[in-house]
């Protein structure tokens, strides 16, 4: 199950060194993270305290898990790949048998 991960640091209480140290830490992390296969996208936010992951995650629990643990801060939305959203606009249009995309072939008038 992939999930898109919004994570804010907030630096308010921490002085300079400590937020180093908090992204030192962090950085071993995600990028052990992605070596085990769980982090499959990452990305920091230029200038700001942010960072943008996508995760594979076995269940819900799982997420559930993570998150409390070491991402409290994290917004999380469920993602799906989007060739496979194609694919499933692909198999309606077929359906359809309209032959114009996003189009049902009308009933027709009542007897």
């Amino acid at each position: 199950m992939l999930v898109f991960a919004d994570i804010r640091v907030n630096p308010k209480d921490l002085s300079p060194e400590e937020l180093w140290n908090v992204w030192e830490e962090e950085t071993r992390a995600a990028l052990g993270d992605m070596e085990a296969g769980k982090v499959v996208a990452l990305y920091k936010v230029s200038g700001q305290h942010r960072v943008l992951a996508v995760l594979d995650v076995d269940s819900h629990d799982e997420l559930d898990r993570i998150l409390m643990a070491g991402l409290p801060m994290a917004e999380v939305l469920p993602v799906r790949e989007y060739t496979a959203f194609a694919e499933d606009i692909r198999r309606r249009w077929q359906q359809a048998g309209s032959g114009r995309p996003g189009r049902r072939a009308s009933p027709g008038p009542p007897p």
